[in-house]
């Protein structure tokens, strides 16, 4: 067992216990990056809360915003039992001078069989959201978003993984009708979900209930009205466009700019 793994535990087991993890400023999510040795998706987790601010101000000298949130012993294991669902598969421990990579299996296992109710689904899209994630952090930190090669690889992915996705719809409750949302330019999307956890942070007052959809039937039970739809409206908030045949992701930063249907 690494040192690092140890320190988790210890501080996972303390009642008091602490770690700092980077959140990015572009997706308001873990901020991920690719380990350049391993090839592990991972997420920053500091021991020590100044090295994390550290940290945070490096990245922005690099034009990418993040910012040090502070997990306590009792919801680290649900948030990193919850990194599943966004496909990250390791956490980079910094502790002391030291720095240890390890999977987060190691030391909190997912259900692999969810037992849910009769008629029910569960529904995840992790390649989808890693991918997502990725795209978002590269996109929004140019000042006018222009796809360079990079983010072509990463839009044909998103793309293909979108394509293949099964997602959570809200519908109101009380009355009939579905939320939408109008972006910064200025038109009207209708939100989905890669997974109930992106779900409940929409739904915090229970107005709405989850329907599921596969991808290729949101453009028939999308609002009429809407343009698209946007993916995980209080994280991601990535638009994607729908000429009522395939969907396509919004060109630019995220939906902050109007772009053409492709």
């Amino acid at each position: 067992m690494s040192e690092g793994k140890d320190r988790l535990l210890a501080q996972m087991k303390d009642a008091e216990g602490a770690v700092y993890v980077l959140i990015s400023g572009f997706t308001k999510e873990p901020y991920v990056e690719c380990d350049k040795e391993t090839y592990d998706d991972k997420v920053f987790v500091y021991m020590e809360e100044e090295a994390a601010k550290a940290k945070a101000e490096a990245l922005k000298e690099e034009k990418i915003p993040v910012g040090a949130a502070k997990i306590l012993s009792g919801h680290m294991l649900l948030f990193f039992t919850n990194l599943y669902t966004m496909g990250v598969n390791a956490l980079e421990i910094h502790y002391e001078d030291k720095v240890d990579l390890i999977q987060i299996d190691e030391f909190a296992k997912r259900r692999e069989d969810p037992q849910l109710e009769e008629g029910k689904q569960w529904i995840e899209n992790p390649q989808l959201h890693l991918t997502a994630l990725y795209y978002a952090q590269e996109m929004r930190k140019q000042p006018n978003p222009q796809p360079d090669e990079k983010t072509s690889e990463l839009l044909e992915e998103l793309l293909a993984d979108f394509k293949r996705g099964k997602y959570i719809l809200a519908l109101q409750k009380e009355e009939k009708g579905v939320p939408l949302a109008k972006l910064k330019d200025g038109q009207m999307y209708q939100p989905i979900f890669t997974d109930a956890l992106e779900f409940q942070k929409f739904n915090r007052e229970n107005k709405f209930r989850p329907v599921a959809a596969d991808a290729d039937k949101l453009a028939v039970l999308v609002a009429p009205e809407a343009k698209g739809v946007v993916l995980n409206i209080m994280s991601l908030n990535l638009p994607f466009n729908l000429n009522r045949k395939p969907a396509v992701p919004a060109e630019g930063d995220g939906g902050e700019k109007k772009s053409e249907t492709v």
